[in-house]
């Protein structure tokens, strides 16, 4: 007879692997399916982590290399970049949380599963020719890159966002075809390391979805750092001889082809939701249009007992979307009360500066006839800033006109990812401008220049 469960997780990434833990900690007996050799999904073995390594060791290194640290009495000379320590230092991160999961696992009694899951019923699954039960299913299979037609990946020279993290060399020429955020991301670690990148958006911006003074401003940064932009262009086509790819674009509205030489081509379009091989027909449930699984409140798919989570469902693509979410499904399913606010899912994008936004985008408002006032506060006027030479970017603050409540915050600056959480609580407690002007923020910090931008929306900012 097939092994019984209470809770079967198919997916052990942040969303998969907080709910197996949380129903754990909940009293159900629960498994968690994953065919990845190590716990953690995409986000930990060749997403969110490993990037955040490279990006962080590739600044160390470019702050070292340019000479910028002289001006603080810290003189370099000779720095010299060892690729291979700095890819090995990327791996020990990896390791350290994958393996901390897999200890979690253990000590909350959750058994691991490997292999594919597919289902052979409504409340059945098979992993590698062993079947289980279990009264109630998740579905947390994430999200893979989104392939662009005509464009073979090879990860040698055409490469995917897995492939960037460990690419053997710094390219002379990196093109990035795609301006979101993973793109701008892994584009700027290869920039800091000396490649010249272009980055190919069909769009007439970069970092479509975010606010416009955001998305102009990272331009402007970045451009400034270095990085070449063909926005409103499309790709054609790319072809790789001899270790060389060649980049057939054209303009978006059409027009004149040209060819771009590079010896590494990104391919950074999207992400697209796990549900191959996973027969959901012989569960009875059937993926949207754009091969998403619809839930409901309480993240309950149309077939009684299977739910889903993460990228799996609509929505945006974020590890700590899918965390929430995870905590959510598993507080239901043991009978309490779970709880996502969808409205305050705060976005990141980890480029230096980083850019980070809560909430609605001006333009977001303004389209659904929203009457707003808006407070706007440059990091050029706040202390600790001008003091570290830290000086990019600035903080946003959009209030409703007529109740004064937050209804979204946009920030580009150093400190931007760690900063949003405060405008995210604010927001998740209905926060009015007036409450974050009226708190006491530590002084210097680059937190007051939230304070100042929510003063400013009254137009009594201080500091400018």
């Amino acid at each position: 007879m097939a092994e019984e469960f209470d809770v079967i997780v198919i997916g052990a990434g942040p969303g998969g692997y907080v709910a197996a833990i949380r129903a754990a900690q909940n009293g159900l007996k629960v498994a968690c399916v994953e065919s990845r050799e190590t716990l953690g999904g995409t986000c930990l073995n060749v997403g969110c982590i490993p990037s955040k390594a490279l990006l962080h060791a590739s600044e160390l290194y470019a702050h070292a290399a340019d000479g910028s640290l002289a001006k603080f009495g810290v003189e370099t000379a000779g720095v010299k970049l060892n690729l291979n320590a700095m890819l090995d230092e990327k791996l020990a991160a990896v390791k350290g949380l994958t393996d901390g999961i897999a200890f979690l696992f253990k000590k909350n009694k959750v058994t691991w599963l490997k292999g594919r899951a597919r289902f052979t019923g409504k409340s059945t699954v098979d992993v590698g020719g062993t079947a289980y039960t279990a009264k109630s299913i998740v579905i947390a299979t994430g999200s893979s890159v989104t392939p662009l037609p005509g464009v073979e990946i090879d990860q040698k020279v055409v490469v995917d966002s897995t492939g960037a993290l460990s690419l053997p060399k710094v390219p002379k020429h990196l093109v990035v075809i795609g301006g979101g955020v993973i793109g701008l991301e892994l584009g700027s670690v290869w920039m800091r390391l000396g490649a010249k990148v272009t980055v190919v958006e069909y769009l007439d911006q970069i970092l479509p979805g975010m606010d416009g003074d955001v998305r102009k401003d990272m331009a402007r940064l970045l451009k400034k750092q270095g990085m070449e932009f063909r926005t409103s262009t499309k790709v054609t086509g790319v072809k790789v001889a001899k270790g060389t790819a060649a980049v057939t674009v054209e303009p978006a509205a059409g027009g004149t082809a040209e060819t771009l030489e590079a010896d590494a081509v990104l391919v950074s379009i999207g992400r697209r939701p796990n549900t191959e091989g996973l027969d959901l027909d012989k569960a009875g449930v059937v993926p949207n249009a754009r091969g998403q699984i619809e839930v409901g409140h309480k993240f309950e798919t149309a077939v009684d007992g299977i739910y889903a989570i993460g990228d799996v469902t609509p929505g945006p693509m974020l590890a700590h979307k899918a965390e929430d979410e995870g905590l959510a499904v598993a507080d239901f399913l043991a009978g309490r009360v779970g709880y996502v606010n969808h409205d305050v899912i705060p976005a990141v994008v980890y480029t230096m500066p980083e850019a980070a936004s809560v909430g609605k985008t001006e333009e977001e408002l303004k389209a659904a006839g929203v009457a707003v006032n808006v407070g706007k506060f440059p990091f050029a006027g706040n202390s600790r800033a001008k003091t570290n030479r830290d000086t990019d970017g600035f903080v946003k603050v959009i209030a409703d006109a007529a109740t004064d409540r937050v209804l979204g915050v946009h920030i580009v600056g150093s400190l931007a990812g760690t900063m949003i959480a405060q405008a995210a609580q604010a927001m998740e407690f209905g926060a009015s401008s007036e409450d974050i002007a009226l708190t006491c923020h530590a002084h210097p910090t680059h937190s007051e220049a939230l304070k100042e931008a929510a003063m400013a929306v009254e137009g009594k900012a201080i500091h400018v």
